[in-house]
């Protein structure tokens, strides 16, 4: 027989008398892909047996399903390993992953059961209930229409109609055109509908401004030249964010030999400021009380804004 190794997927434990740490194991791996736990082998792979009793079974599976939350039915049997009695419990994988042991979550981590963090277990929650507590697409309860500049809204149809074939007509009614923008709910403004055509996003957003501040020198520390707070919705912001920049990075220009019109070149390359400026609008938390930042030094500029990478994903990963 093939030697079993404790891997992600399989778990051994030597006896019952480890039911605690079985029970979180069987929330972990519901937490995971599933796996199998296997009762009476050592964690060398030693096959050492256990004793099974007329309601062994039962009194393990009560156990289990009485401290997970919500409950899991394993499925358990007995096998015969080495003329020895061991007991399977196979773990199926959950569907939304938030499965908890004696009120607490756990984690697969190589061949480990781990407890989860409370970050990583809040942001799990998020992503079961991503459509309905995306801040984007949340009703916002005070907005009335009289709150979105129609102006606006005309304004961007007709020019996504121009550009990029946008099916919709910009006369149709303003409550028609932001439906099929997806810019509502139930016939209720989103929080969405306000960024981009507010009025004044920041009545029911205070957060959804931009600071941008340059400094002289290469550090927070140097002294202020200039620093504004950018209001108004977040289309405008970008528009006036870009302004500040290009009002404080140089540009070069020069006569080359046999052309007639002057050689421009900016200090940095405005395609790359307006994807990194998109970026920290559109990729902000905007639950955090926290604003989007743009800093310019004499050697660099930054983009800031509250949030997280997404799962997986870090620094590190980025920079290679």
């Amino acid at each position: 027989m093939k030697k079993l190794i404790e891997s992600e997927i399989v778990e051994l434990k030597p006896s019952l008398s480890q039911s605690d740490r079985i029970i979180a194991t069987v929330a972990a791996m519901a937490n995971k892909t599933g796996g199998k736990i296997i009762v009476g082998i050592s964690s060398s792979g030693k096959i050492i047996g256990i004793e099974i009793g007329k309601d062994t079974v039962e009194k393990l599976t009560n156990k289990i399903t009485q401290n997970t939350d919500p409950p899991v039915y394993p499925k358990i049997s007995i096998e015969t390993m080495g003329s020895k009695n061991v007991i399977i419990i196979e773990v199926s994988e959950s569907q939304d992953h938030l499965v908890l042991a004696f009120g607490r979550p756990y984690k697969r981590v190589g061949k480990s059961t781990i407890k989860m963090s409370k970050e990583e277990y809040e942001r799990s929650i998020l992503e079961k209930h991503k459509e309905t507590l995306r801040f984007d697409s949340q009703i916002n309860k005070k907005a009335q229409m009289k709150n979105i500049d129609s102006d606006k809204v005309v304004a961007f149809v007709k020019k996504a109609k121009t550009e990029r074939g946008l099916d919709i007509n910009a006369d149709a009614p303003l409550e028609e055109v932001l439906s099929r923008l997806k810019l509502t709910q139930d016939n209720r403004l989103t929080n969405s509908a306000l960024l981009l055509f507010g009025r004044n996003p920041q009545n029911f957003c205070l957060q959804a401004e931009v600071k941008c501040v340059r400094f002289k020198g290469t550090g927070v520390t140097g002294t202020m030249i200039d620093m504004k707070d950018i209001a108004g919705n977040i289309i405008d912001q970008l528009v006036e964010v870009e302004k500040f920049i290009f009002d404080h990075i140089s540009l070069t220009s020069w006569i080359e030999d046999g052309k007639l019109e002057r050689q421009e070149k900016w200090e940095y390359p405005p395609k790359a400021i307006r994807e990194a400026l998109a970026n920290a609008l559109a990729h902000r938390d905007y639950r955090s009380p926290s604003k989007t930042q743009v800093r310019i030094f004499d050697d660099r500029i930054e983009f800031w804004n509250p949030g997280r990478l997404p799962e997986g994903m870090n620094q590190n990963l980025l920079i290679r």
